[in-house]
């Protein structure tokens, strides 16, 4: 029989040797603000191009720096901090996906806290209870890469001091300067209107029969999400750009000028169109624009089922090594198993389908059709959640969260949910009506339990490079999920009503597009009232297959470019000055790498990813800010007659400065000797 010390001997060395610090009001103060930081930013950011940057990293730099100056910190606390960043940032992602595509469609009239709040915070907890058993499995026993897990255990490791360059504090240093420069960019773009949000050339070719459209958005953060991206993906979204918009307006307009002309006031398909004014070139342009996204729509159907086919073996993997952990959890040694116990976490998953659970009961009304059809769809719900989650905690340790497929996820979940109640709504009619409602709510939740594990695996695996516990990590992951949970709903209404999201405020005015949130809301919709174009839908299906035909014949011959199909879908869907920018910022990161030496090639990566990191998340803090400001103190200034000029050369500026600070990155910082 135990004896009462060897009881608690037992105890500590199951825990482990504890670390409360990290528990500390400091530690606690420093996540929270930094995970509201970094969730707004790529909020923004995610809403302006559909992409997210992963928190990770500037979160540890970030992180590191400032409890570098206390000597009773470490960097276990920064790696707490960090991971409950990163968790705010992949809420973000799930989030912006899909709760903007309820007011695009017109279910909501407005951004709801309390109905946001809930189905993020279910989606969150759902994906962090999920790959709790996935820790032992694919980071422990298989030790899968997870790239940008291994990437931020450097970043903390390498703490204030750069021991290789001599350089103290180097990695925050580039952060909070590109945060700087970017946001003093956005306050003289948006706040004082100096600067002109973009360039944009409208015209006409072949004599005044076509209209050709080309633009540019004069985005700092755009300009560092192309740096993130690299050259192989922004040339991939450009191409699609090149679909859309440089080459698919004129072909659309010589094929259908006699059915769009009519649309259009004043306009008639034998127009002159080098007659017609800038303004009413830039109505045509948008116009066809507009039909062209359907395209766009046919590719992400294509590419979404592809990339799950392409998976499939690493699915069917990853949900049986799942289930088998589930099985084996308390078979594990004490040691290698502390995570937060499972049951009780477990217990929680019916307390969390509470939430879409009473809004499904909520838009159907009480029946016992109803009630039968909310049951079936929450265990779509969970089934979902639990295959999408396993799926993206492998494929983030293969490829990374980077290139994890969470907008083919979304959109499968989309289109059979919607499948699914269309086929209900032929007994049920009530849910002709409500069905795309039910199947966004059904959507926000999975698509936020899928991005959120793959960045959980991915702070799990640092963690367990830096020698922390897995318990608290877990901990400070449900933290970053709750705070995230609750200030996406006010950045959403702030962001909406400053900007617009997914719509203009004012006829012709910039706003954020939401491109996947439009796509979802697309989806949803036209599955009930048929009113998607299927000739283009057909159209960029078709283009698509080519892509995934001429993709395979490239790894058949190992050839390094790749034609990933999703992120050329995505750039046909995305306005052509996005994709512009994007390519920009990948061009100026292939440069840099061109022209370093080998033997400083990795330190110029390191800081061209944070002063990228740098310039993302300056510009969409500022932006936010701003966004307060024009909501409850006073509206922002319009752009100056000359904005388009002065706002070409300050991005060329700052394009030039990311460029040369890269390049030399340890540049006028003081050397410790």
């Amino acid at each position: 029989m135990q004896t009462v010390s060897q009881k608690l001997h037992q105890i500590q060395r199951q825990l482990g040797t504890l670390d409360w610090q990290v528990f500390s009001v400091r530690t606690l103060l420093l996540a929270l603000i930094i995970s509201v930081l970094l969730t707004a930013a790529n909020a923004y950011v995610g809403l302006m191009v559909g992409l997210t940057v992963s928190a990770s990293i500037p979160a540890a730099a970030l992180a590191m720096a400032i409890l570098s100056r206390s000597r009773s910190a470490g960097i276990k606390q920064a790696n707490m901090i960090q991971t409950s960043a990163s968790a705010g940032e992949a809420l973000a992602a799930g989030v912006i996906f899909t709760i903007p595509a309820l007011v695009i469609s017109q279910h909501w009239a407005s951004y709801s806290f309390p109905a946001i709040f809930l189905l993020a915070l279910s989606g969150g907890f759902l994906g962090v209870i999920f790959t709790i058993p996935l820790r032992k499995a694919l980071i422990v026993e298989r030790a899968l890469p997870y790239p940008e897990g291994v990437a931020t255990a450097q970043i903390l490791k390498a703490g204030e001091f750069d021991t290789q360059s001599g350089y103290q504090s180097l990695g925050a240093r580039h952060l909070l300067q590109a945060t700087g420069v970017s946001a003093l960019y956005k306050l003289l773009q948006s706040g004082f209107g100096m600067l002109a949000g973009s360039v944009a050339w409208n015209t006409s070719v072949s004599q005044g029969k076509l209209p050709f459209f080309f633009s540019m958005q004069l985005s700092p953060a755009m300009l560092g999400v192309g740096y993130i991206l690299g050259i192989r993906i922004a040339i991939l979204v450009f191409i699609g750009g090149l679909i859309g918009s440089l080459f698919g307006i004129p072909i659309n307009w010589l094929l259908r000028a006699e059915q769009i002309a009519p649309q259009i006031t004043g306009l008639s398909a034998n127009t002159d169109l080098s007659q017609l004014s800038q303004l009413k070139l830039s109505e045509i342009n948008q116009f066809i624009w507009q039909e062209n996204r359907r395209i766009g729509v046919g590719a992400l159907l294509v590419g979404g089922i592809w990339s799950l086919i392409e998976i499939i073996k690493p699915v069917l993997i990853s949900v049986k090594t799942n289930l088998n952990s589930f099985k084996n959890w308390q078979r594990l040694a004490p040691n290698e198993a502390f995570d937060l116990p499972l049951p009780l976490l477990l217990a929680l998953v019916p307390l969390l389908l509470l939430a879409p659970g009473y809004m499904f009961i909520n838009l159907l009304g009480l029946s016992w059709e109803n009630l039968l059809l909310t049951g079936i769809c929450l265990l779509l719900l969970v089934l979902f959640a639990f295959v999408f989650a396993s799926v993206a905690a492998y494929m983030a340790g293969i490829v990374g969260s980077s290139h994890n497929p969470i907008s083919g996820v979304t959109i499968i979940t989309v289109v059979l949910s919607a499948l699914f109640l269309y086929q209900t709504s032929l007994y049920l009619p009530i849910v002709a009506q409500l069905g795309p409602a039910l199947v966004l709510f059904l959507a926000a939740v999975i698509c936020s339990a899928a991005a959120i594990s793959g960045d959980n695996m991915q702070d799990l695996k640092c963690g367990s490079l830096i020698g922390a516990l897995p318990w608290q990590q877990q901990i400070f992951q449900l933290f970053g999920v709750t705070i995230a949970a609750l200030i996406l709903p006010f950045i959403l209404y702030l962001l909406d009503a400053s900007y617009g999201i997914g719509r203009p405020l004012t006829s012709g005015g910039q706003y954020l597009p939401a491109p996947q949130a439009a796509l979802m809301a697309d989806l949803a919709t036209s599955v009930f009232d048929d009113s998607l174009v299927w000739s283009f839908v057909y159209l960029g299906a078709a283009i698509a297959v080519v892509f995934i035909i001429v993709d395979q014949i490239c790894r058949l011959l190992n050839i390094k470019q790749r034609f990933h199909v999703l992120a050329i879908a995505i750039g046909i869907y995305l306005p052509l000055g996005l994709s512009t920018v994007l390519l920009v910022g990948a061009l100026i990161a292939s440069l840099v790498k061109y022209k370093s030496h080998r033997n400083q090639r990795q330190q110029s990566e390191q800081a061209g990813i944070l002063l990228a990191s740098g310039l993302v998340t300056g510009e969409a803090l500022m932006g936010v800010l701003l966004a307060i400001v024009a909501s409850f103190v006073m509206p922002l200034a319009s752009p100056i007659e000359m904005g388009s000029v002065t706002g070409l050369c300050a991005f060329i500026l700052v394009a030039y400065y990311l460029y040369k600070r890269t390049r030399r990155p340890t540049a006028g910082f003081k050397k410790i000797n």
